[in-house]
């Protein structure tokens, strides 16, 4: 619990709460249903343990913080999510209600820990741990099965190591909602150009087949999606962009938009996980990624 002023606001409440959802109680010492909330309102945040961030701003001394956020009766508190307040009560609720108005907009323990053990496997993954960075994303996806982000990682680490059997299991309890969720959507995407060289015995043989039949007419869309599907499994991902792009430059709508909803599939595998960066601060874009959304972009609108 901390005691902000207007010369720490910015950083003990706005920044604060960009990372953490920050709870501002609005006091003074002379209040008796203040003195009444307070006790209750530290003993939640130490039972919620770094689930939010608790802190008390005098209305007394600080009226200018007061009179920002309307405060007209205290106690009143205020919870900010994300630099913006979201939600707040007035008077002194018990610690029942207190918990209730706050587990309303919390993310659960299971959804903390399941974000925790993702972030640790992509610095694992980062620093060459395979095998602890998928011991870390399974954790995570056992720990909280709707974090989408944690399952997509997991899922796209297996197939880059041709586990696509154990891929498809990880895959299973979300293929319901994948057509509803883009990223979901383009991980099935590319299991199914995997599976589609499941017969192909001579790869060799089979781009120079389907590269004859592209030479032989240029709009033989289905001979430039199999390449393109070939060069997915295989993981040649800007030669399966290339041909998706000469595609859409023929025909953009080709078989119900197959190829542009397979090229922002292939985006969406690529891109790689972005580094945190302070606030109004934008991460950098992968140099491939960018190019490629360009021309994607170039195309679709011309």
């Amino acid at each position: 619990m901390n005691n902000v002023t207007i010369a720490n606001f910015e950083t003990e409440v706005i920044e604060a709460s960009m990372q953490t959802p920050v709870l501002v109680d609005f006091w003074a010492p002379w209040c008796g249903p203040c003195k009444v909330i307070g006790p209750i309102l530290e003993k939640v945040e130490t039972e919620y343990a770094g689930r939010f961030k608790l802190v008390k701003i005098d209305s007394d001394q600080e009226q200018q913080l007061a009179q920002a956020f309307g405060v007209r009766s205290i106690p009143t508190c205020v919870l900010l999510m994300n630099g913006q307040p979201v939600d707040g009560f007035m008077g002194a609720l018990p610690e029942g209600q207190v918990k209730a108005f706050l587990d309303k907009h919390l993310p659960a323990v299971e959804e903390l820990a399941a974000i925790e053990e993702e972030a640790e496997a992509l610095d694992a993954l980062a620093a060459g741990d395979t095998e602890g960075a998928l011991e870390k994303l399974q954790l995570a996806v056992n720990t909280d099965p709707n974090n989408d982000d944690a399952r997509f990682d997991l899922v796209k680490l297996l197939l880059q190591l041709d586990r696509d059997d154990d891929a498809k299991v990880a895959f299973a309890p979300v293929i319901a909602k994948a057509l509803a969720v883009r990223r979901l959507d383009s991980l099935q995407r590319w299991m199914a150009a995997r599976d589609a060289q499941i017969d192909v015995t001579d790869a060799a043989a089979h781009t120079a087949a389907l590269q004859a039949r592209i030479t032989a007419n240029k709009r033989d869309f289905e001979a430039r999606f199999a390449l393109a599907q070939q060069h997915m499994a295989q993981g040649h991902w800007t030669d399966a962009m290339d041909e998706l792009l000469d595609i859409l430059m023929r025909d953009k709508s080709w078989n119900e938009d197959l190829a542009r909803k397979t090229y922002i599939a292939i985006l969406d595998v690529i891109d790689p996980p972005k580094p945190k960066v302070a606030e109004g601060q934008v991460p950098p874009e992968d140099p491939t990624v960018a190019t490629y959304r360009r021309r994607l972009s170039s195309v679709v609108l011309s």
